[in-house]
């Protein structure tokens, strides 16, 4: 991984991330992201169902304070088995 980004530290950035319906997303969340997001609350974290209701697409706005921190909350979304994907 490059250290190279385009972002300036700190700030706020939104991560997206979707899985199946059926998870308990808020334990998910605080369970990968939290540990590396000092500070997240709720009002951090917002829900959206597809339109069939089968899939949850989650946005977790952290105050980033750089991109290993950004790196290391997503190599641990995708290691996750109830994440489909998070950008």
């Amino acid at each position: 991984m490059t250290d190279e980004t385009l972002l300036e530290f700190p700030c706020r950035f939104p991560i997206k991330i979707f899985t199946r319906a059926e998870v308990d997303l808020h334990p998910l969340v605080m369970e990968i992201v939290a540990p590396h997001a000092e500070g997240l609350t709720a009002d951090d974290i917002s829900f959206r169902a597809s339109s069939k209701g089968n899939f949850i697409a989650v946005t977790v706005t952290i105050n980033a304070v750089s991109k290993q921190q950004l790196d290391t909350i997503y190599l641990a979304l995708t290691a996750h088995d109830d994440v489909l994907s998070s950008m």
